[in-house]
């Protein structure tokens, strides 16, 4: 029988870890929060992130470690638009301001260690107004 589904509730900052993989990491913060990643190792941990309560001030932000870059791709879309935003070869950060890069109540991404220094990343972040990247480098 498969694990049960697990969801592991934080309104703050939350550095990841192993314990988290495969559950789902609910973040309920109005005024924003952090999800720090660990070092990617090529373990092939997959961490998914959800947004339970949009975001109304500050941002809902997704870091790497500071040396570990985000590859891939999110869908930011309205109810009636979307956009896929790509990240760059530096990007490390995901930043959703509850507005035009996400963070509105049910968007989601998943992580997932796929190599030394390298996290991909997918999902669909709900917007509001004209879409922009949710991707930075720090």
């Amino acid at each position: 029988m498969a694990n049960p589904l697990k969801t592991i509730a934080s309104t703050a900052s939350l550095t990841l870890d192993l314990r988290h993989a495969d559950a789902i990491v609910k973040m309920d913060n109005a005024a924003g929060w952090t999800v720090t990643l660990p070092p990617a190792v090529g373990s092939g941990a997959v961490f998914k992130v959800y947004v339970g309560t949009s975001i109304t001030s500050n941002a809902g932000t997704i870091a790497a470690n500071g040396t570990d870059v985000l590859n891939g791709m999110v869908v930011v879309a309205t109810d009636t638009a979307g956009e896929t935003m790509l990240t760059s070869a530096t990007s490390d950060k995901l930043a959703m301001n509850g507005g035009t890069t996400g963070g509105v109540a049910g968007s989601f991404v998943e992580l997932s260690d796929v190599a030394s220094g390298v996290w991909s990343v997918g999902g669909f972040l709900r917007s509001t107004g004209a879409e922009g990247t949710p991707f930075s480098a720090t």
